[in-house]
């Protein structure tokens, strides 16, 4: 089979589609022909050296994916040959087939295709796992999502809408912010022109944000406290704005807040696997009933993967940016 491969860390030209050995589903394992995989911020940072796939992944990139099961490994009974599937990775998607922990695959879901769903399962079970199973927001209350265009923004809009939140965005352009609005975001700031902590105030009458989804990382961390109303919870999920920062922990009392950190990716097999059947359970219905939709900014060929990559690095997109196998 070919991938797409990293003989030297580097800038997107170090990405090289090519021939390399056909994986084999392990115990409890299948494998799935890809017929598409979606670029994330981390494949970036692991392009460029910083984020090395945890140990037993595939050493190509890719977070995710979505195809056809091609073979079953021992162990397995509850998939079968042929079936349309999603899956959360810990690397591998960038290539035309995967092994996949069983654990961690996820039918279609309804009306969406199979190229489609390749959007969906890092950013799904991200922002179900930070902001629900970790943050708990609840309806009625407000959540700040930093990034709002991004495919993580998105789809963390649409399902904080569909469960009763409100939501307010950052993002850095118009056309970004009227997307989100599209989406169903109730506050729209745009943070090169506005400063988020006074706005979120003053659209929740002083209050604050209950939950906010950061990632940003350290630039953030100071202000985003600021931001939280009392007993807010702050979900950090990202560093783009780097890896150190003060916090004023009187200011995080006053607030009795929380603050997590979590990372997808390095997760246990076994939380992985309870967190997409907790997404299958609460979220995939959503679909079907037509509250969630993937956003899909563009599909690229594999092979072209450098050139997706620019696209991401440059934040252009709005949602995902694709990469399709045929």
């Amino acid at each position: 089979m070919h991938a797409i491969t990293i003989p030297e860390p580097g800038g997107p030209e170090a990405l090289v589609w090519a021939e390399v050995p056909d994986p084999v589903p392990g115990e409890g394992e299948v494998l799935v022909e890809v017929t598409a995989s979606a670029v994330n911020r981390a494949d970036i940072m692991q392009r460029q050296g910083y984020y090395d796939p945890p140990p037993g992944a595939p050493a190509y990139p890719g977070l995710e994916c979505a195809g056809r099961i091609a073979a079953l490994g021992p162990g397995v009974s509850d998939w079968n040959v042929g079936d349309e599937v999603c899956a959360l990775l810990g690397g591998g998607g960038y290539a035309e087939k995967v092994a996949v922990p069983a654990g961690q695959l996820l039918p279609l879901p309804g009306g969406i295709g199979v190229k489609e769903a390749a959007a969906l399962p890092e950013v799904v079970c991200t922002v179900w796992s930070n902001v629900f199973m970790v943050a708990h927001l609840r309806p009625g209350e407000t959540l700040l999502v930093h990034g709002g265009s991004s495919g993580i923004g998105t789809m963390a809009i649409q399902l904080a809408k569909a469960l009763g939140a409100r939501v307010a965005v950052t993002a850095g352009t118009k056309e970004k912010l009227e997307r989100c609005a599209e989406l169903g975001a109730d506050i729209l700031i745009n943070y090169r022109e506005q400063d988020f902590v006074a706005e979120i105030k003053e659209a929740t009458g002083g209050a604050g944000a209950d939950v906010i989804l950061d990632n940003m990382g350290a630039k953030y961390l100071d202000r985003n406290v600021q931001a939280l109303a009392v007993n807010g919870r702050l979900a950090i999920i990202g560093m783009q704005g780097g890896t150190k920062g003060e916090l004023n922990i009187g200011a995080l009392l006053a607030k009795r807040g929380a603050v997590s950190a979590t990372s997808l990716r390095a997760r246990p097999a076994r939380e992985k696997a309870a967190i997409v059947a907790a997404v299958r359970e609460h979220v995939w219905p959503l679909f079907a009933d037509g509250h969630l939709r993937p956003v899909v900014d563009r599909e690229m060929p594999m092979r072209e993967a450098a050139a997706a990559h620019r696209v991401v690095e440059e934040s252009g997109h709005i949602g995902k940016v694709l990469l399709v196998t045929a």
